[in-house]
């Protein structure tokens, strides 16, 4: 009678080792999509009002059901903590890459430039405890050589303005610095109340950049509608279950070590719904900074040096 015990408790753990390494593709896979979402949805509003309106339908999604489930609030100083990561990484970010986008810049090119924060999150962190190895220069220059490449070819040949390129550097550096942020004072908390703090304060953010930058009007199309519904539902609540999840089950770094797959999964749905161009400099690009990330999650991290 033990045997059947033994086969049931196998079949267990199977399943409970496939299961991150399934979630994890798909969280990047939707994760991907939010440069395509912000591609559909600029024509038809302006980066601050429809970031506005995509994280108050967050907030109407996500207090009922933290008041349903009485999630404990953390103290006051943890939750300012929070809001300040949640300007930067949800506000800031997003209000770059959309910017970027609606000035003429592509998904995957979008995509491809703030695909260099784990690389530059690295190399921040390792000069701040005041140690950088070669690791780090090699990373770092590799992911700047891709980025660099594509960015010239862009501008040089294909018409793509400056501002663009600043909008979206300013992404990389917002979500950057966030990351930085929240590991340094916020690195635990409850993801649910967590969500509520960070889009709360994103939207403080970005309501009055609306109202005294933009015109606040929007063109209700179907597929502005659409995708809106994909970034509040999808994105905002389901990718961030799934990291939920992962994390549970332990399989964090297997995200990390997927995310460097992103700028090459976005070019090739933008090229697909939006036939944008797939040049030899993208590819060698995205290939570069793939590589660069690739190589500084997987390394072992120097540890920084203890004066005696």
């Amino acid at each position: 009678m033990t045997i059947p015990e033994a086969t049931d408790t196998r079949r267990t753990a199977t399943a409970a080792d496939i299961l991150p390494h399934s979630i994890a593709p798909l969280f990047v896979l939707i994760w991907s999509t939010g440069f395509i979402g912000a591609r559909y949805g600029m024509p038809y509003a302006e980066p601050a009002t429809f970031l506005a309106l995509r994280f108050g339908g967050v907030l109407v999604l996500m207090i009922p059901v933290v008041l349903v489930l009485r999630a404990s609030w953390p103290p006051r100083t943890q939750v300012l903590h929070i809001a300040v990561a949640g300007m930067l990484i949800q506000g800031g970010y997003l209000l770059g890459v959309f910017e970027a986008i609606r000035l003429g810049m592509g998904a995957g090119l979008a995509a491809l430039i703030v695909g260099l924060q784990p690389v530059l999150t690295a190399v921040f962190a390792a000069v701040v405890n005041e140690w950088i190895g070669i690791r780090q220069w090699f990373g770092l220059a590799l992911g700047l050589a891709g980025v660099t490449l594509v960015v010239w070819e862009r501008l040089a040949f294909s018409g793509l303005g400056v501002a663009s390129v600043l909008a979206a550097i300013g992404a990389l550096l917002s979500i950057t610095f966030g990351t930085l942020y929240q590991k340094r004072f916020t690195p635990n908390f409850d993801l649910r109340i967590g969500s509520v703090i960070q889009f709360g304060a994103a939207l403080l953010l970005v309501v009055p950049v609306s109202l005294i930058l933009e015109t606040r009007e929007v063109e209700w199309t179907t597929t502005l509608i659409g995708a809106m519904l994909w970034s509040v539902l999808a994105l905002s609540l389901g990718a961030v279950s799934l990291l939920f999840l992962l994390i549970r089950r332990g399989a964090a770094t297997k995200v990390v070590s997927l995310m460097y797959l992103t700028p090459g999964v976005t070019a090739l749905m933008a090229w697909v719904l939006f036939d944008e161009v797939l040049t030899w400099a993208m590819a060698v690009g995205v290939a570069l900074t793939a590589v660069s990330v690739a190589s500084m999650m997987r390394a072992p991290a120097k540890q920084p040096r203890v004066s005696e």
